[in-house]
């Protein structure tokens, strides 16, 4: 296993320069460590080293996980950040604190029900994904149909929609990084702008974009949650936890 906790300062070194390069604060940007296909043990020597909010994106490893560490539960949160299929709702809707890819209303739907039978939990925060670069691999909503989704989340009693998140093209061109960021991030002031009286976001807060590749950009162009994997873990192992 790398040195978890020295990868985990470089990523926090690196979002901080990106934040205050961007006029940002730093304090003001989330990093999620994204613990996909890494055991357990890993996500504790992150949390050793005062890492709290871990991202996975298969319900079954992450469920497992999070029972393998459920000592250590009030001090960790847990987001879903995977496509998530109406057979897996339940789950999820039992262990996990935020679902972030959330493209149809039948799933949001779902979760809101299923997560009303834990009425200990509280509210699931959510976010709606957009499929930005339209690519037919990528689970998503098209740019012209996220407003509507948003509007009917708005109107399920347990769920809290934060934001939206995207999953962009890789590309090494920063330019075109920052281009389908922009994307997001206009969509979002735009539904913010014009719904906020409507519904009171008053917790429509969130941009989850950005990885390892375009942390920067992400964070020029507004992100309020980083998902990070491989620059604090290492490189991926085929077998998960």
């Amino acid at each position: 296993m790398n040195n978890i906790t020295n990868n985990l300062m470089l990523v926090r070194q690196r979002l901080e320069l990106a934040a205050i390069a961007a006029k940002r604060e730093p304090e003001d940007i989330q990093l999620l460590a994204v613990s996909k296909t890494f055991p357990a043990r890993a996500i504790e020597e992150a949390m050793h080293a005062g890492h709290t909010a871990f991202g996975e994106n298969y319900v079954q490893e992450g469920v497992e996980k999070i029972q393998q560490l459920a000592k250590l539960r009030p001090w960790l949160e847990w987001h879903f950040i995977g496509p998530l299929q109406s057979n897996k709702t339940r789950e999820v809707a039992e262990h996990f604190d935020w679902v972030h890819s959330i493209d149809r209303l039948k799933i949001a739907e779902r979760l809101s029900a299923q997560r009303g039978e834990f009425p200990n939990l509280g509210p699931l925060q959510v976010c709606v994904q957009i499929n930005v670069s339209e690519e037919d691999s990528k689970s998503g909503l098209p740019l012209e149909e996220v407003e509507a989704l948003c509007t009917a989340i708005t109107k399920l009693p347990h769920l809290v929609l934060r934001g939206l998140m995207a999953i962009p093209a890789p590309s090494k061109d920063i330019v075109q990084q920052r281009q389908a960021l922009a994307a997001v991030r206009e969509c979002f002031i735009g539904i913010k702008t014009m719904h906020i009286a409507d519904f009171g976001y008053d917790f429509f807060d969130t941009l989850s974009m950005g990885m390892s590749d375009d942390l920067e950009a992400a964070i020029t162009e507004g992100s309020t949650i980083v998902r990070v994997g491989s620059a604090i873990f290492g490189k991926r192992d085929k077998i998960s936890a």
